[in-house]
């Protein structure tokens, strides 16, 4: 079985027990909903880029340089969270960081050049990165106190939230401003916090027999430095892809093969439903493939499908290899952290979880420059040869094996 099926910690209750007491169940339950809801907003934000580039008067490379401004905010507060995670409890930052989340998503269509839309995405991109590190972290808590290998959940969650959000803005784009799409979705995301929240805050995060023993954050040094280094660009080169069809997929469609702005938008939910999907099987994947066959075969199948979507002639080809990357690439990312984090605990998970992420944020503003140089179907292959690049590291580091305890 793999190890992403083993967590090492002890829970009250003893080895084996069925702990998943009510307050626990309610833990996940909330947090779900959190991601869910976080897919939901990023997803609603991306489905409207089209129209907000046409408003603001935008080149490919303004937007590139624009979509900037998440990458540096998010950059930025990733490298608090943590922090303020041990201080504060990753509960409460995960509350306070998507009530700012929903506040700043109607932020964008407000704007009228691309400096503006720079600046306003800033603060997007700093709730956005907030409410990321902060719910995982709750989440690796509340795996190890469940004894149970649910993170593929909270992840399908997301990109569950991510195909509603994407659909529900295909339906409403061809009649309804992104001003006010847009604050309603700041309308939903402040009513789901205020639904889910105070179960986060009412309960603190679970603390694991390890954690207890030893409450000190593990350095990570020497060989195990290196490979976790190893999965995060793993984690980067796939959350690449995922950045790329969020922010650029509906362009794609819509400039490129020239389909309606509702089929456009839907592109982004096949490849968040694809990738639902992925992730819902993911346990049962893992248990039969093992770890290094999930990456390998995913990161295969990724970059097959990014070839098709990107350079196929029509929309409904290119929608197909839409759905087809987003089931490539659906575990790669679970599995890559949860490799780190056996590797390194708690350190590991944060170091590629934040490479992961850094990946997201950096690869839309790539594809805008490259497609300002070539073309954008051309920039969309760059997808193609990091899911490739992502399954040939992760055949390389099959032997990254777990240090033994002292």
């Amino acid at each position: 079985m793999p190890l992403l099926n083993k967590p090492r910690t002890a829970v009250p209750g003893g080895p084996g027990a069925n702990i998943a007491s009510p307050s626990l169940a309610r833990l996940r339950t909330a947090l779900t909903v959190f991601f869910a809801l976080d897919g939901f907003l990023f997803a609603g934000w991306v489905v409207r880029i089209p129209a907000i580039k046409e408003q603001t008067g935008s080149s490919a490379s303004d937007l590139g340089l624009a979509l900037l401004g998440v990458s540096a905010g998010a950059v930025v507060t990733m490298t608090l969270t943590g922090r303020l995670c041990r201080r504060y409890g990753s509960h409460p930052v995960t509350v306070v960081s998507g009530a700012l989340m929903s506040l700043s998503i109607a932020l964008p269509p407000l704007t009228h050049s691309a400096l503006a839309l720079g600046l306003v995405l800033l603060a997007f991109g700093a709730a956005y990165g907030g409410v990321n590190v902060a719910m995982n972290s709750a989440a690796v808590d509340l795996v190890a106190a469940m004894r149970r290998p649910v993170m593929p959940s909270f992840h399908a969650a997301f990109s569950l939230g991510g195909m509603i959000g994407a659909g529900l803005g295909g339906f409403v784009a061809g009649g309804l401003s992104p001003t006010a799409h847009l604050i309603t979705l700041t309308t939903i995301g402040l009513l789901v916090t205020a639904a889910a929240g105070p179960v986060l805050l009412r309960h603190p995060a679970p603390v694991s027999e390890h954690a207890a023993k030893d409450p000190a954050p593990r350095r990570l040094k020497g060989r195990t430095r290196r490979i976790v280094v190893v999965f995060g660009v793993i984690a980067l080169c796939t959350a690449y892809g995922e950045g790329a069809m969020a922010d650029w997929g509906a362009l794609h469609l819509e400039q490129d093969l020239h389909a309606h702005a509702g089929i456009a938008a839907a592109g982004y939910s096949l490849f968040a439903l694809a990738m639902t999907a992925g992730r819902l099987s993911g346990t049962a994947l893992l248990e039969r493939l093992g770890q290094t066959r999930t990456l390998v075969a995913g990161g295969t199948t990724a970059a097959a499908g990014m070839l098709l979507g990107a350079l196929a002639p029509t929309a409904w080809l290119a929608l197909l290899g839409f759905a087809v990357t987003g089931l490539g690439l659906a575990n790669i990312f679970p599995v890559a952290v949860a490799r780190a984090g056996a590797l390194a605990g708690p350190g590991g998970v944060a170091a590629a979880s934040t490479l992961g992420y850094g990946g997201m944020l950096l690869g839309p503003p790539a594809i805008g420059f490259l497609a300002d140089w070539f073309s954008l179907p051309v920039a969309l292959t760059t997808v193609a040869a990091l899911a490739g690049g992502a399954a040939l590291i992760g055949y390389s580091a099959r032997k990254a094996s777990v240090p033994q305890s002292g």
